[in-house]
């Protein structure tokens, strides 16, 4: 595999091809790139362990022509991780690596004022709204939200819960195993005599602490017992968790791995593609994978949301005992219970009311037109009350643009289309029940009236867009012209919630000029 490779400026610079050898400038901070010669998987082995955190390759989304490319379509995303772990760079005074800016996670992380569905007919609800665009006064912002429906504990279904624990050498620091086992406990503290709980490890090799137990205090007396020693065996685990999971098999309830690691895969089973052949294998017959990334310097951030989309799971940093009680005990119904698969969304534009667009976040959940209507097409899933969040900011016809004007005429296609101007966008879902193979479509109209009755985001809009904000700016978006920290702490204003006056806390950590670069690198698959 060959993977690109960022440094930062203490050491050489360098950037290694990625798999179809496409280049491209990358800074974050201090971080620089260039080219570089390619490393086997044995010399990344034998790195040491700050050298090996990695993310995937995640660049800013490209700005469209509506007369060129007037759909987009990607599939949805529940995951938080890394918000999670920008918070984790930013209170230890450093710079997050661009790459682990995924904005739809940062946005999604938090829960807005969209209404619960109807009724369980149709699994969430869809909510549209458009203002004004705080960094750009010729731009308009379209939000989309999903609101799946509440589950309430009772009401869960049986669950069949494999724990499938990293227990080898490298996971032997207090932000790793120490944490995992807290985490693992409130868990347990949440079973019901109809759930049960294994436990296996793995690490020089892979083996079973638990069988299936109801008990929570025999539980997490096992996982009391366990400590950490040994290289990582990491194929070798899931191969037996899963397993595990098919003996214990709940037939019309909730059977998951829960993967707790730092993603450091370096003996066994090392392919990820031969990992995610073999997750969606057992995805398949219906055990699904949630992943669960700790600690830091060899957190294999790629992998682990990789092996969780094939798994049609989700994956979470937990950087904190506060993270794992969200995660695993106000968020369990979510994490846990699936309401829709396959979700995925596609919004088309009128080239009559719209010239140009950009979706914010969701670069690694594009998907081809085409993939909208084909239900062989995998897409994200959205568990009972989970929300999801997409912003797309717009340039109204007419009004100033970022992309310049084209010499030749055949180059400057002009909107044919004389139909539905009293639409600017038409947005369209389709989902699967979680026992369906047919996926159903829900279609809902913008009207052309909103973009300009648009006022400026205020209330539960307005912090929805200075997250969005937040995360393009760690990202070095170029396109927020000269907006700043002082008018992203303004958007937010002063909103109610721990997790929202905490975020206030990280902007003010991010605006610092004392933050640092993230310890000695981080590699780009």
């Amino acid at each position: 595999m060959r993977v690109r490779f960022l440094v930062s400026a203490g050491l050489a610079a360098v950037v290694l091809a990625g798999c179809n050898g496409a280049g491209g400038s990358y800074s974050s901070g201090p971080y620089q790139s260039e080219a570089s010669p390619q490393f086997s998987e044995a010399e990344i082995a034998a790195m040491p362990p700050q050298l090996r955190e990695r993310y995937k390759a995640n660049d800013i989304s490209p700005v469209r022509r509506t007369a060129e490319v007037p759909v987009s379509t990607f599939a949805v995303d529940v995951d938080t991780a890394a918000y999670s772990n920008v918070r984790r760079f930013l209170t230890q005074g450093q710079t997050p690596p661009r790459d682990a800016v995924r904005s739809e996670e940062l946005i999604n992380y938090f829960r807005y004022d969209y209404p619960l569905p109807g009724d369980r007919n149709a699994p969430f609800s869809v909510t549209t709204d458009v203002a004004r665009t705080p960094w750009n006064p010729d731009t308009r912002l379209l939000r989309i939200g999903l609101r799946g429906y509440d589950l309430n504990y009772d009401q869960r279904p049986a669950a069949n819960l494999v724990f499938l624990v990293d227990v080898s050498g490298s996971m032997d620091e207090p932000n790793k195993l120490p944490l995992v086992k807290q985490a693992l406990a409130v868990l347990a503290d949440n079973l019901r005599p109809q759930d049960c709980v294994s436990i296996v490890v793995y690490a020089g090799a892979a083996g079973i602490v638990l069988d299936a137990s109801s008990d929570p205090n025999e539980v997490k007396d096992a996982i009391d017992q366990l400590s950490a020693g040994g290289s990582t065996a990491g194929g070798e685990g899931i191969e037996l968790a899963y397993a595990t999971a098919r003996a214990n098999m709940r037939q019309g309830g909730i059977n998951r791995v829960i993967l707790a690691t730092d993603g450091d895969f370096n003996v066994g089973m090392t392919d990820q593609k031969q990992l995610e052949d073999l997750i969606e294998k057992n995805r398949d017959t219906g055990i699904t994978l949630t992943t669960l990334g700790f600690g830091e310097g060899n957190l294999n951030d790629a992998m682990m949301e990789g092996i969780a989309d094939k798994g049609n799971g989700n994956y979470a940093y937990i950087d904190s005992a506060m993270e794992a009680r969200k995660v695993l005990d106000e968020e369990l119904s979510s994490t846990l219970f699936t309401i829709a698969k396959d979700v995925k969304v596609q919004v088309e534009f009128n080239p009559d009311q719209v010239s140009e667009y950009r979706l914010i976040g969701y670069e690694n959940r594009a998907l081809k037109e085409e993939d909208f209507a084909n239900d062989r097409v995998d897409a994200g899933d959205i568990g009972a009350g989970h929300q999801v969040t997409a912003i797309y900011e717009i340039v109204p016809k007419g009004t100033r643009g970022w992309l310049g004007e084209r010499r030749y005429a055949a180059n400057r296609q002009e909107s044919a289309f004389a139909g539905g101007s009293g639409e600017f966008a038409f947005v369209k879902l389709r989902y699967k029940l979680p026992n369906g193979e047919t996926s159903r479509l829900i279609e809902r109209p913008v009207a052309a009236s909103l973009l300009s009755q648009a006022g400026y985001p205020t209330g539960d809009m307005a912090f929805a867009v200075s997250v969005a904000g937040f995360a393009q700016m760690l990202r070095g978006d170029p396109l927020l012209n000269s907006w700043n920290w002082n008018d992203l702490r303004s958007l937010a204003g002063n909103p109610q919630g721990y997790y929202r006056q905490e975020f206030l806390k990280l902007v003010d950590m991010a605006e610092s000029g004392s933050l640092r670069a993230a310890p000695e690198g981080a590699r780009r698959d």
